[in-house]
C-alpha cells in the first residue's frame, strides 16, 4: 500500500484502538472495583464474611473469565445492539470489551487488596475504624502501587482484546490487520499494524510502571 494511503489509515486505526482501550478500561474498573471489594469483604477471612454472596460472585467472575473473547463478542451481540445500536465498529466493541474485562479487572484488584498486611487492617479495627474507612483509608492506599501495576496489565490485556475484535468488525488496528493484511494479502499493512500494537503496548507498560515506581514507598525510602 502506498505511504500516502497507509498513514491516514494507520492514524485512524491508532485513534480507534486507543478510544476502545481507554473507554473500556474506565468502564471495566467502574464495574470491577466494587465487585473486587465485595469479594474481599465477603471472603471467608474478610471483614464481613458471607459464604453465599462470596460463592455467587466468585462463580460469576470465573464463568465470564473462562469464555474466550471472540465467543463472548458473538454471545453478547443482542446486548451490544441494544446499547450501541449496532454490533460492529469501535463504539459497539466497547460493550463486549467491558463485559470481558470487568471480571479480569475484579480479580486483579482483589489480588492487590489481599496483599495488604493484615496487621495494618487489625490496627485500624482496634482503633474503631468503620469498614468503609478501612477500605478507603487503609486497604486501598496500602495497595496503591499494586493496583497501578494491575491497571497497567489490565490495560494491556484490553488492548489485546480490542485487536482481536477486528476479526468480526470491531474497528481499530485489529480490523485493519484483518481487512487488509489477511483478506487482501497486503503483508506490509499487517506488519505495520503489528508494530504499532507492540509500540502502544510498550507505551502503556512504560507509563504504568513509571507511575507505580513513583508511588512505591519502598523505592522512595
Amino acid at each position: 500500500m502506498a505511504i500516502e494511503k497507509m498513514v491516514p489509515l494507520m492514524l485512524g486505526g491508532i485513534r480507534d484502538t486507543m478510544y476502545m482501550t481507554v473507554v473500556s478500561t474506565l468502564f471495566a474498573y467502574l464495574l470491577g472495583f466494587p465487585l473486587a471489594i465485595l469479594l474481599v469483604l465477603t471472603a471467608p477471612k474478610g471483614l464481613r464474611p458471607h459464604a453465599l454472596v462470596y460463592r455467587v460472585l466468585d462463580a460469576v467472575v470465573n464463568i465470564f473469565r473462562s469464555i474466550p473473547f471472540l465467543i463472548l463478542m458473538i454471545l453478547v451481540i443482542p446486548l451490544t445492539r441494544l446499547i450501541a445500536g449496532k454490533a460492529y465498529g469501535s463504539t459497539a466493541t466497547i460493550v463486549p470489551l467491558v463485559i470481558a474485562a470487568a471480571p479480569y479487572v475484579a480479580r486483579m484488584i482483589e489480588s492487590s487488596l489481599l496483599e495488604v498486611d493484615p496487621g495494618v487492617i487489625e490496627a485500624a479495627q482496634s482503633m474503631g475504624a468503620s469498614i468503609p474507612a478501612i477500605i478507603l483509608k487503609v486497604i486501598i492506599p496500602e495497595a496503591k502501587t499494586s493496583l497501578i501495576v494491575g491497571a497497567t496489565i489490565s490495560s494491556g490485556t484490553i488492548l489485546g482484546y480490542s485487536a482481536m475484535s477486528g476479526a468480526i468488525g470491531g474497528g481499530g488496528l485489529g480490523q485493519i490487520a484483518i481487512s487488509y493484511g489477511y483478506n487482501r494479502y497486503q503483508t506490509d499493512v499487517l506488519l505495520v499494524t503489528v508494530v504499532l500494537l507492540v509500540i502502544l503496548m510498550q507505551i502503556i507498560q512504560a507509563i504504568g510502571m513509571y507511575i507505580s515506581r513513583k508511588t512505591d514507598k519502598r523505592i522512595r525510602e
